[in-house]
């Protein structure tokens, strides 16, 4: 590792093995300081990790979740003094050499997230995203608009960059897939700037598993409308007319 970078990007990984290497050989090339939360693996990901002296690794001993690894390198990023972090996934489907413009972004405006979006733009290489998760996210996406008054084409997109200060200000607690929407609640209530930057749309796996119940997509979409209430009903004094808010 080089000098400490003032951005810190963060790779929640679980059961990775078939792409983790390759996706960290180019991270590598585009972030001097990058931190991977190895989320319980079980498929060989954590012996390929522990063989690189490229990356700062911080194990979670058993599966938690993939809101609980993003949590975890938030945490990271505030105990050791970044500004930024940015959030890359590990699947293959995001391209590292566009880290660095979402962190010229978001240091050059007065943004507080720069969140990546597959929709914003069309890319002469996009793949064609899976009709269900497509049609989730365009449901979730203009529940976030209608509900919260953030302006968004894509709600899950986890190639996003923060501002450290602005993540401090939040207190996030889910640990699930549906962790950005939590997150999107509270960003309304403390009133964070977000701004959108079109990324290319990559499937490489069209079948994934979220896991369980939730590769139905009745019971996904049920899970993401609970957590999206969940967060409101817990809101702070002060979001009064956000918390009066439930969506269904």
């Amino acid at each position: 590792m080089s000098q400490q970078s003032s951005f810190l990007t963060v790779l929640p990984v679980f059961n990775e093995v078939a792409t983790v290497d390759e996706v960290l050989d180019l991270v590598v090339k585009y972030a001097d300081d990058v931190l991977v939360v190895d989320d319980g693996s079980t498929d060989g990901t954590s012996d390929l990790l522990a063989k690189r002296q490229d990356v700062k690794l911080l194990p979670h001993g058993v599966n938690k979740g993939y809101g609980a690894a993003l949590i975890t390198g938030f945490q990271f990023a505030a105990d050791n003094g970044y500004e930024f972090v940015v959030t890359i996934d590990c699947d293959g489907q995001h391209e590292p050499q566009r880290i660095r413009d979402f962190v010229a972004r978001i240091e050059s405006s007065d943004a507080d997230i720069v969140s990546g979006s597959r929709y914003l733009e069309e890319f002469g290489a996009d793949t064609s995203a899976p009709a269900e998760r497509q049609k989730i996210n365009q449901i979730i996406t203009k529940t976030i608009g209608d509900c919260m008054d953030i302006e968004l084409t894509d709600a899950f997109c986890g190639f996003k960059a923060y501002r450290v200060e602005s993540l401090k200000k939040l207190e996030l607690t889910e640990t699930g897939y549906a962790m950005p929407l939590e997150l999107w609640v509270q960003a309304a209530c403390q009133e964070l700037k977000v701004v959108e930057v079109a990324v290319p749309r990559i499937y490489l796996d069209e079948n994934r598993s979220f896991g369980e119940e939730l590769d139905n997509a009745d019971s996904r979409l049920e899970y993401y409308r609970s957590v999206i209430n969940a967060a409101l009903k817990r809101l702070p004094g002060g979001c009064d007319k956000l918390r009066e808010q439930r969506v269904g």
